[in-house]
């Protein structure tokens, strides 16, 4: 059985009114929607009650639920757009961001610029490249910093992040390239990467 077809299951069993299904699709989420929550609420104490609430959305949505886009997808997307609403309600939404179109949102590969890593040197050089990392996200606007986050970390296609963010595919394409680019600027002084070269 597939991830999709057990999540499918747990839905279906949610539907005809069995809560401890939703409570199993819910310890099987949580760690991804936490991680997920954390990289666009900068709050780290407001992610636990931003995360709660879209479980609770989800839940009062399953009803309507029909298995068009897998489960997670959906979920995902509810999210998404919990955190969304926290941000607008708080009054600490990132700057929107122009939109581009590019197919270039696949090429960016940084691993031929990564030195051995069994050195302390090296090691030491992965953690600041990991910071560095982090702190880029971090200072993404929101449309590109959900969009890199939902491919890179949670490893969504370009489809399930068109379908979670609910915008077409060419503009996810277009928000990954620019992120990547974002974060391959604050690398390139680490990486000794001279400006016009494509990752």
């Amino acid at each position: 059985m597939s991830e999709r077809d057990a999540d499918a299951a747990l839905v279906e069993r949610v539907q005809r009114g069995d809560k401890q299904a939703f409570e199993l699709l819910v310890l099987k989420y949580q760690r991804k929607i936490m991680r997920l929550l954390s990289r666009l609420i900068r709050d780290p104490v407001e992610v636990e009650d931003v995360a709660q609430e879209a479980f609770i959305k989800a839940y009062r949505a399953l009803p309507q639920f029909r298995g068009e886009s897998a489960f997670y997808t959906w979920l995902y997307r509810i999210a998404v757009n919990t955190a969304k609403n926290y941000l607008v309600a708080s009054r600490r939404r990132p700057s929107g961001s122009q939109q581009y179109e590019s197919e270039e949102g696949e090429t960016f590969d940084e691993t031929d610029n990564l030195s051995d890593i069994h050195t302390p040197e090296a090691a030491f050089a992965s953690r600041e490249i990991a910071e560095t990392v982090n702190q880029a996200i971090d200072a993404l606007p929101e449309e590109l910093r959900t969009a890199i986050v939902l491919r890179e970390i949670e490893g969504l296609s370009y489809d399930e992040i068109a379908q979670t963010m609910g915008c077409p595919i060419g503009t996810v394409r277009s928000r990954i390239f620019r992120a990547r680019e974002a974060i391959a600027g604050r690398l390139r002084p680490l990486l000794d990467t001279p400006d016009d070269k494509r990752w």
